[in-house]
């Protein structure tokens, strides 16, 4: 596994559980706001040191009683034909899993899940479909984040959707086009854009949404899901 960072201890990123995250080098995107160059670019994965597959799970080994899960994410997990047995490895350490995913592999994603690898996943809406090409850089396949979508909503573990809104991209009517795609879902998170590190530096100069552009985006999604939160 080609393994870029990991961050030791996390209280918010999994649900519930006290978690180290992971995240795997590669992605099938290239967001202009995506705060991790380094786990994105070939160019900038090439030059970053990462961590050794040892050392991670090492640091399981010395961490058995003192956390409940891991957070895989990246860049995107999936992409990585290995992530399978990396995560049986992390599961029969005894410690749950939670998957962050674009949802551009959606056959990859089902496997996990009727192999019983995956106890939470995240996915992210990235836009509108309208948008979705310019948003995330590539030609995306829309009707492979459709599949992912309808995998998430009836997988039976818990999940949640989420968006990041970016000014000059998110208005009110790509959020209540986001809400109609994930419509019946559990949970929908919405998070503000914050520039602090990013693909674009262009992105940089932008400035987040306001605390009440954000609460009017909730109210607009919350239409569409059984709830809607903000972070």
């Amino acid at each position: 596994m080609k393994i870029g960072g990991l961050q030791k201890l996390t209280l918010i990123d999994y649900p519930g559980k006290i978690a180290c995250t992971v995240f795997l080098s590669g992605c099938s995107f290239n967001c202009p706001w995506c705060y991790a160059p380094e786990l994105v670019l070939p160019e900038r994965i090439k030059d970053h040191p990462g961590t050794e597959e040892r050392y991670f799970f090492d640091f399981l080994e010395k961490r058995r009683k003192k956390i409940d899960g891991v957070v895989i994410c990246g860049g995107e997990p999936t992409i990585d034909p290995k992530l399978p047995e990396f995560i049986k490895k992390i599961r029969e350490m005894g410690f749950s899993v939670k998957l962050d995913t674009n949802g551009s592999n959606p056959d990859i994603l089902e496997s996990l899940l009727k192999e019983n690898l995956l106890d939470y996943i995240a996915m992210d809406i990235k836009a509108s479909f309208e948008k979705y090409d310019d948003v995330v850089g590539v030609e995306a396949d829309k009707e492979k984040i459709k599949k992912s979508i309808e995998i998430v909503k009836n997988a039976d573990i818990d999940y949640e959707f989420r968006t990041t809104l970016v000014p000059g991209i998110h208005e009110e009517e790509d959020v209540k086009k986001i809400g109609e795609m994930i419509k019946g879902a559990k949970k929908f998170f919405l998070q503000n854009f914050l520039p602090e590190k990013t693909i674009n530096e262009g992105f940089l100069q932008k400035k987040p949404f306001t605390e009440r552009e954000i609460e009017n985006f909730k109210k607009v999604a919350s239409v569409f899901v059984e709830k809607c939160e903000t972070r």
